[in-house]
């Protein structure tokens, strides 16, 4: 099927997703966002459960902010893969399809005939990207997991609350990163997975690539991973450096993080040469780590007396590696962010043109675009089961009278 993007890099191949969850969503949009021609299947009716996912841009209808943010760009129809009918019409469109992304629990598939050697023997160059939270293997692959279970499953909840804002809230539970990380983290890996095997498909043909959410969400932690392979158990009390780290300024944070002996000398002008950093035996990094408490109190007594802007200027000038904590408003308004095209308008019910997140990367020089916002629930039933597959209208509103689609 024709791109929307002749010249991105997956233009010219059909993916077809059939998923509920964020994590296999995001796969999806990354690839649509590349140029493939996705083709989201739903429930006829109000289609897919996310979107009334909060947060809502609208109550009434329900218009789900994550719904348009993971679907950007992508073509909808729908189709009742509960009945025989459904499950032909999904079966057509994976034989022209090059992928299917799915996400449907291990225990349902076999009534669904989307088990793997099902798809392998009727379609044997389609690549198979599932995305479970555990997989679909292993003693958990049957459990059911949301954003919550995985975060801490791949073992980075344990890691937080650290350094300054345990410190500064010291009773706080083991807390999750705030949104929907770990799926997105699990998406990102099942994009990468994908293309991959898409990339190979010419040679070996269609694959099964299983990817688990909570693999995924491991690899954050691998430094965490490394130390205990060192014999040192990490935890949220240990985890933060020895002195830096987060620094709260008049108006606002700054990160600092100086491995270097140049770059603590730098720090050290920084900050005026105080007395008490010009101790001689802080030349010496390891005194510098044994005294890490005491050098962050003097460090955030400072910093609470500067202003951000003049300690990123100031600091980046004398070769002391710190930045700015951005809040979302300043990432939209970075100079970086509109060089990189990181964000491209997208039109939105009630809202009108907003800003919305393209990809991380560019290819050729150029960023991606966002082709298409989001529509209703079988807004291309006629374009792709007519148009493209070659299906009469009277045919469409059979199935619809049928509840097929």
């Amino acid at each position: 099927m024709k791109s929307d993007q002749r010249n991105a890099p997956l233009a010219g191949f059909t993916v077809v997703e059939h998923a509920e969850g964020v994590a296999a969503s995001y796969a999806g949009r990354m690839m649509a966002v590349m140029g493939a021609t996705v083709i989201k299947v739903e429930p006829p009716g109000k289609g897919s459960a996310l979107r009334c996912a909060e947060p809502l841009l609208t109550q009434e209808p329900a218009a789900s902010a994550l719904f348009h943010y993971l679907n950007v760009g992508k073509r909808f129809v729908t189709c009742d893969v509960e009945s025989a009918d459904g499950r032909r019409h999904l079966g057509e469109l994976m034989a022209r399809a090059e992928l299917l992304i799915d996400d449907t629990p291990v225990a349902r598939r076999a009534a669904l005939q989307l088990e793997p050697e099902v798809i392998a023997a009727r379609h044997p160059q389609l690549v198979f990207l599932s995305v479970l939270p555990f997989g679909a293997a292993g003693v958990h692959a049957d459990y059911q997991a949301y954003e919550l279970n995985v975060f801490h499953a791949g073992g980075e909840g344990y890691l937080m609350p650290n350094g300054l804002t345990l410190e500064t809230f010291p009773d706080r539970p083991p807390l999750k990163i705030y949104g929907h990380f770990a799926e997105l983290i699990g998406g990102t890996s099942a994009v990468c997975a994908g293309v991959s095997a898409l990339l190979a498909r010419d040679e070996v043909g269609g694959q099964f690539v299983d990817v688990s959410v909570q693999d995924a969400n491991i690899s954050v932690g691998c430094f965490a991973i490394q130390r205990l392979g060192d014999g040192v158990l990490e935890n949220r009390h240990g985890r933060s450096f020895k002195y830096g780290g987060v620094l709260e300024c008049c108006d606002g944070y700054v990160g600092v993080l100086t491995l270097e002996q140049r770059q603590w000398e730098g720090l050290v002008k920084l900050m005026d040469d105080p007395e008490w950093a010009l101790d001689p035996s802080l030349r010496d990094p390891l005194e510098r780590s044994r005294r890490g408490a005491e050098i962050n109190k003097h460090l955030r007594a400072w910093a609470k007396t500067q202003r951000v802007d003049d300690v990123v200027k100031k600091g980046q000038a004398l070769s002391v590696p710190l930045a700015k904590y951005n809040e979302p408003a300043d990432i939209l308004e970075s100079e970086q962010s509109k060089a990189r095209g990181v964000f491209a308008p997208l039109d939105l019910p009630t809202f009108g043109s907003v800003p919305a997140f393209t990809a991380p990367f560019q290819f050729n020089g150029e960023a991606l675009a966002l082709t298409r916002a989001v529509a209703e629930p079988g807004a291309d039933n006629e374009a792709i089961w007519c148009e493209w597959l070659g299906h009469k209208t009277a045919e469409l509103e059979q199935w619809g009278q049928h509840g097929a689609i």
